[in-house]
Protein backbone atom coordinates (compact mmCIF):
# COMPACT_ATOMS: atom_id res chain seq x y z
CA UNK A 1 0.00 0.00 0.00
CA UNK A 2 2.99 2.28 -0.55
CA UNK A 3 0.93 4.45 -2.90
CA UNK A 4 -1.73 5.06 -0.28
CA UNK A 5 -2.07 6.68 3.12
CA UNK A 6 -4.47 5.89 5.97
CA UNK A 7 -7.00 8.70 6.16
CA UNK A 8 -6.92 8.91 9.97
CA UNK A 9 -3.17 9.62 9.97
CA UNK A 10 -3.03 11.83 6.87
CA UNK A 11 -1.13 15.15 7.07
CA UNK A 12 -3.14 17.90 8.73
CA UNK A 13 -2.93 19.99 5.56
CA UNK A 14 -5.34 17.56 3.86
CA UNK A 15 -8.96 18.69 4.24
CA UNK A 16 -10.83 15.41 3.89
CA UNK A 17 -13.37 13.37 5.88
CA UNK A 18 -11.14 11.14 8.03
CA UNK A 19 -13.68 8.34 8.42
CA UNK A 20 -15.31 8.32 4.98
CA UNK A 21 -12.46 6.29 3.44
CA UNK A 22 -9.92 4.03 5.12
CA UNK A 23 -7.25 4.76 2.53
CA UNK A 24 -6.48 7.85 0.45
CA UNK A 25 -4.03 8.25 -2.43
CA UNK A 26 -0.71 9.86 -1.57
CA UNK A 27 0.56 12.65 -3.83
CA UNK A 28 3.09 11.48 -6.38
CA UNK A 29 6.58 13.08 -6.45
CA UNK A 30 6.20 16.48 -8.10
CA UNK A 31 6.15 20.23 -7.49
CA UNK A 32 5.10 19.93 -3.82
CA UNK A 33 5.86 17.61 -0.93
CA UNK A 34 3.35 15.21 0.62
CA UNK A 35 2.80 17.49 3.61
CA UNK A 36 2.22 20.64 1.56
CA UNK A 37 -0.08 19.27 -1.15
CA UNK A 38 -3.20 17.26 -1.89
CA UNK A 39 -3.97 15.11 -4.90
CA UNK A 40 -6.19 16.12 -7.80
CA UNK A 41 -8.42 13.19 -6.90
CA UNK A 42 -9.03 14.66 -3.42
CA UNK A 43 -9.58 18.12 -4.91
CA UNK A 44 -12.33 16.90 -7.25
CA UNK A 45 -14.01 14.50 -4.82
CA UNK A 46 -13.44 15.78 -1.28
CA UNK A 47 -12.78 19.52 -1.66
CA UNK A 48 -14.93 20.66 -4.59
CA UNK A 49 -17.42 17.79 -4.51
CA UNK A 50 -17.59 17.64 -8.30
CA UNK A 51 -17.47 13.82 -8.39
CA UNK A 52 -18.75 11.10 -6.08
CA UNK A 53 -15.87 8.64 -6.25
CA UNK A 54 -12.38 7.95 -7.53
CA UNK A 55 -13.62 6.32 -10.74
CA UNK A 56 -15.48 9.48 -11.76
CA UNK A 57 -12.49 11.65 -10.86
CA UNK A 58 -10.19 9.53 -13.04
CA UNK A 59 -12.59 9.80 -15.98
CA UNK A 60 -12.77 13.59 -15.66
CA UNK A 61 -8.97 13.80 -15.57
CA UNK A 62 -8.41 11.33 -18.43
CA UNK A 63 -10.63 13.48 -20.65
CA UNK A 64 -8.28 16.45 -20.07
CA UNK A 65 -10.88 18.54 -18.26
CA UNK A 66 -8.59 19.80 -15.48
CA UNK A 67 -5.64 22.17 -15.83
CA UNK A 68 -3.11 23.05 -13.14
CA UNK A 69 -1.16 26.27 -13.77
CA UNK A 70 -2.41 26.27 -17.35
CA UNK A 71 -1.35 22.70 -18.18
CA UNK A 72 -3.61 19.66 -18.57
CA UNK A 73 -3.01 17.16 -15.78
CA UNK A 74 -4.39 13.61 -16.08
CA UNK A 75 -2.71 11.90 -13.12
CA UNK A 76 -5.13 11.52 -10.13
CA UNK A 77 -2.20 11.62 -7.70
CA UNK A 78 -0.71 14.82 -9.11
CA UNK A 79 0.11 17.12 -6.13
CA UNK A 80 -1.59 20.51 -5.87
CA UNK A 81 -0.13 23.03 -3.39
CA UNK A 82 -0.34 26.61 -2.18
CA UNK A 83 -0.94 29.27 -4.87
CA UNK A 84 -1.45 26.68 -7.61
CA UNK A 85 -4.25 27.61 -10.03
CA UNK A 86 -6.73 24.90 -10.99
CA UNK A 87 -8.94 25.48 -14.04
CA UNK A 88 -11.97 23.54 -15.27
CA UNK A 89 -12.80 25.10 -18.68
CA UNK A 90 -16.01 23.12 -19.27
CA UNK A 91 -17.50 24.56 -16.08
CA UNK A 92 -15.89 27.98 -16.63
CA UNK A 93 -14.40 27.77 -13.15
CA UNK A 94 -10.96 28.64 -11.86
CA UNK A 95 -9.62 28.22 -8.35
CA UNK A 96 -6.52 29.19 -6.39
CA UNK A 97 -5.11 27.02 -3.59
CA UNK A 98 -4.71 28.78 -0.22
CA UNK A 99 -4.50 27.73 3.43
CA UNK A 100 -6.94 28.23 6.30
CA UNK A 101 -6.20 29.08 9.94
CA UNK A 102 -5.28 25.44 10.60
CA UNK A 103 -2.75 25.34 7.71
CA UNK A 104 -5.13 23.14 5.72
CA UNK A 105 -5.24 23.54 1.96
CA UNK A 106 -8.48 24.66 0.36
CA UNK A 107 -9.62 26.37 -2.83
CA UNK A 108 -11.12 29.79 -3.45
CA UNK A 109 -12.46 31.16 -6.71
CA UNK A 110 -9.72 32.92 -8.67
CA UNK A 111 -10.85 36.47 -9.42
CA UNK A 112 -7.88 37.51 -11.58
CA UNK A 113 -8.73 38.58 -15.12
CA UNK A 114 -5.63 36.88 -16.51
CA UNK A 115 -4.16 33.51 -15.59
CA UNK A 116 -1.32 34.30 -13.17
CA UNK A 117 0.41 32.68 -10.21
CA UNK A 118 2.49 33.93 -7.29
CA UNK A 119 5.85 32.20 -6.83
CA UNK A 120 8.41 32.48 -4.04
CA UNK A 121 12.09 32.59 -5.02
CA UNK A 122 13.92 29.89 -3.07
CA UNK A 123 17.39 30.05 -4.61
CA UNK A 124 19.39 32.04 -7.15
CA UNK A 125 22.25 30.79 -9.33
CA UNK A 126 24.63 32.39 -11.80
CA UNK A 127 25.04 30.26 -14.92
CA UNK A 128 27.62 30.33 -17.67
CA UNK A 129 27.43 33.40 -19.83
CA UNK A 130 26.20 35.55 -16.94
CA UNK A 131 22.65 34.21 -17.03
CA UNK A 132 20.71 34.16 -13.76
CA UNK A 133 18.56 31.16 -12.84
CA UNK A 134 15.85 31.45 -10.19
CA UNK A 135 14.58 28.34 -8.43
CA UNK A 136 10.97 28.83 -7.31
CA UNK A 137 8.98 27.23 -4.50
CA UNK A 138 7.29 24.57 -6.64
CA UNK A 139 10.44 23.44 -8.43
CA UNK A 140 10.01 25.78 -11.40
CA UNK A 141 13.25 27.26 -12.78
CA UNK A 142 13.34 30.43 -14.87
CA UNK A 143 16.09 32.55 -16.42
CA UNK A 144 16.06 36.30 -15.76
CA UNK A 145 18.20 39.38 -16.40
CA UNK A 146 17.16 41.34 -13.29
CA UNK A 147 19.98 40.94 -10.75
CA UNK A 148 17.85 42.66 -8.12
CA UNK A 149 15.62 39.63 -7.58
CA UNK A 150 16.73 37.86 -4.41
CA UNK A 151 15.80 34.65 -2.53
CA UNK A 152 12.69 35.30 -0.45
CA UNK A 153 11.19 37.69 -3.01
CA UNK A 154 8.01 36.79 -4.88
CA UNK A 155 7.22 36.92 -8.58
CA UNK A 156 3.84 37.08 -10.30
CA UNK A 157 4.15 35.06 -13.50
CA UNK A 158 1.71 34.66 -16.36
CA UNK A 159 0.61 31.10 -17.11
CA UNK A 160 1.51 28.87 -18.75
CA UNK A 161 4.42 30.79 -20.39
CA UNK A 162 5.82 32.00 -17.03
CA UNK A 163 6.80 35.51 -18.05
CA UNK A 164 7.33 37.99 -15.19
CA UNK A 165 4.48 40.44 -14.58
CA UNK A 166 5.51 41.78 -11.17
CA UNK A 167 8.40 41.49 -8.72
CA UNK A 168 7.59 41.77 -4.99
CA UNK A 169 10.69 42.23 -2.76
CA UNK A 170 10.68 40.56 0.65
CA UNK A 171 11.63 43.41 3.00
CA UNK A 172 10.35 45.64 5.80
CA UNK A 173 6.92 47.02 5.04
CA UNK A 174 6.01 44.24 2.60
CA UNK A 175 2.60 42.62 2.87
CA UNK A 176 3.10 38.93 3.65
CA UNK A 177 1.00 35.77 3.60
CA UNK A 178 1.70 33.03 6.18
CA UNK A 179 1.32 29.46 4.87
CA UNK A 180 2.45 27.38 7.85
CA UNK A 181 2.70 27.55 11.63
CA UNK A 182 0.48 29.08 14.30
CA UNK A 183 -0.51 32.06 12.13
CA UNK A 184 -1.17 30.16 8.90
CA UNK A 185 -3.72 31.76 6.59
CA UNK A 186 -3.03 35.27 7.91
CA UNK A 187 -2.18 38.43 6.00
CA UNK A 188 0.59 40.30 7.80
CA UNK A 189 2.93 43.27 7.55
CA UNK A 190 6.68 42.54 7.68
CA UNK A 191 8.22 44.51 10.57
CA UNK A 192 11.75 43.07 10.60
CA UNK A 193 13.78 40.20 9.12
CA UNK A 194 16.35 38.36 11.25
CA UNK A 195 19.20 36.62 9.40
CA UNK A 196 21.43 34.30 11.45
CA UNK A 197 24.95 33.18 10.55
CA UNK A 198 24.57 29.91 12.45
CA UNK A 199 22.58 26.75 11.67
CA UNK A 200 19.33 28.38 12.76
CA UNK A 201 16.40 29.18 10.51
CA UNK A 202 16.01 32.87 9.68
CA UNK A 203 12.96 34.46 11.24
CA UNK A 204 10.67 37.38 10.49
CA UNK A 205 8.72 39.70 12.79
CA UNK A 206 5.17 40.32 11.56
CA UNK A 207 2.23 42.49 12.51
CA UNK A 208 -0.87 40.32 12.36
CA UNK A 209 -4.19 42.06 13.12
CA UNK A 210 -2.47 44.51 15.45
CA UNK A 211 -0.38 41.85 17.21
CA UNK A 212 3.40 41.53 16.75
CA UNK A 213 4.48 37.91 16.23
CA UNK A 214 7.54 36.06 14.99
CA UNK A 215 7.75 33.08 12.65
CA UNK A 216 10.14 31.31 10.29
CA UNK A 217 10.98 33.14 7.05
CA UNK A 218 10.20 29.99 5.06
CA UNK A 219 6.57 30.22 6.22
CA UNK A 220 5.95 33.66 4.67
CA UNK A 221 5.31 34.65 1.05
CA UNK A 222 5.80 38.27 0.00
CA UNK A 223 2.34 39.15 -1.29
CA UNK A 224 2.63 42.80 -2.28
CA UNK A 225 4.13 46.18 -1.48
CA UNK A 226 0.98 47.93 -0.23
CA UNK A 227 -1.80 45.82 -1.75
CA UNK A 228 -1.80 42.11 -2.64
CA UNK A 229 -0.27 41.45 -6.05
CA UNK A 230 -3.00 38.85 -6.69
CA UNK A 231 -6.60 38.70 -5.55
CA UNK A 232 -6.87 37.11 -2.11
CA UNK A 233 -9.29 37.47 0.81
CA UNK A 234 -8.06 40.08 3.28
CA UNK A 235 -8.83 37.79 6.20
CA UNK A 236 -9.15 34.05 5.77
CA UNK A 237 -11.67 32.78 8.28
CA UNK A 238 -11.51 29.18 9.43
CA UNK A 239 -12.89 26.83 6.83
CA UNK A 240 -15.04 24.03 8.20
Amino acid sequence: MSGHQKAVSAPRSWRLPRKAHKWVAKPMPGPHSKHTSITLLMVLRDVLGLVDNAREAKRVLNEGNVLVDGKVRREPKFPVGVFDVLSIPKLERRYRVLVDRHARLYLVEDMEQNLVKLYKVKNKRMLRGGRIQLNLHDGTNILVEDEGIRPGDSLVLSLPDKSIIEHVPFRKGTLGYVVEGKHAGELAKVKDIHVFKRPTKNTVTLEVRGEVVETVVDYVFALGREEPAISIPETLEEVA
